[in-house]
């Protein structure tokens, strides 16, 4: 291989997607004066990104979140380019971030989000850099949120024919964990709640559903239970159990 072709597969092709166009052009040249990066630049639609990861595949798409705009349709497009392309790494850049963002960033196939409003150009570099590795980029804040997603239980929602809420939310997570097979003590350690309490709660749970078994409780729930697997229900403190 020669030095010319080693030097250019160490590139890094970024494609900046933005609805402002002249913060899309700052961007893109202030990152053009660095060697190490090939730049381009589209709208923040999911059919401009598409095109142009279609015509130049880069490494890393650097989606730059309009907060003026729908955020969920901006969620949207990066999920779908996710879906379209999930081998080229996207960044999230944002203003602002809360816990719902950055969730709702990562599940879209977001590998990192850059807050431009608490660093510098030098570290955004970095960032490309790290993700176009393989890396994650996350504050210790961010990944407190996805840690406490994870460790959050889930809730199923179950309906009657009418497609009423027939329980309450910690019955819902009840059903849940019944429906993943964990027992009354598990269920119990998962909820903060004594063995009692659980056993309170699924005569509760059988009484207004017309079932009379665990069995019969998962066979309800799968047959009319939504589970929403992008919601997640928090853990009650000790204090609110019961």
């Amino acid at each position: 291989m020669s030095p010319s072709v080693a030097a250019d597969s160490s590139v890094i092709g970024v494609l900046i997607a933005d609805s402002n166009r002249m913060q899309a052009q700052l961007l893109t040249s202030a990152l053009r004066r660095r060697s190490e990066f090939r730049v381009s630049n589209c709208g923040v639609d999911t059919a401009s990104i598409l095109q142009a990861v279609s015509f130049a595949p880069p490494k890393v798409v650097v989606l730059s979140l309009n907060h003026s705009i729908d955020i969920a349709g901006q969620m949207a497009a990066l999920r779908r380019v996710h879906l379209s392309y999930a081998a080229v790494a996207k960044i999230l850049l944002v203003e602002s971030y809360d816990r719902e963002l950055v969730v709702s960033a990562f599940r879209s196939g977001a590998r990192g989000i850059f807050c431009i409003s608490d660093t510098h150009f030098p570290l955004l570099c970095r960032c490309i850099q790290r993700i176009a590795d393989g890396q994650i980029w996350a504050n210790t804040e961010q990944l407190n949120f996805l840690l406490a997603l994870v460790s959050e239980v889930p809730s199923l929602r179950v309906l009657n024919s009418r497609g009423h809420q027939i329980l309450t939310p910690r019955e819902e997570q009840v059903v849940a964990l019944v429906a993943e097979g964990l027992g009354n003590r598990d269920i119990a350690s998962e909820l903060n709640l004594s063995e009692h309490t659980v056993k309170k709660y699924l005569f509760r749970i059988f009484d207004k559903l017309g079932v009379s078994s665990r069995v019969e409780l998962v066979l309800y729930a799968v047959k009319n239970g939504d589970p929403l697997p992008a919601e997640w229900l928090a853990s009650p403190s000790p204090a609110s159990s019961g």
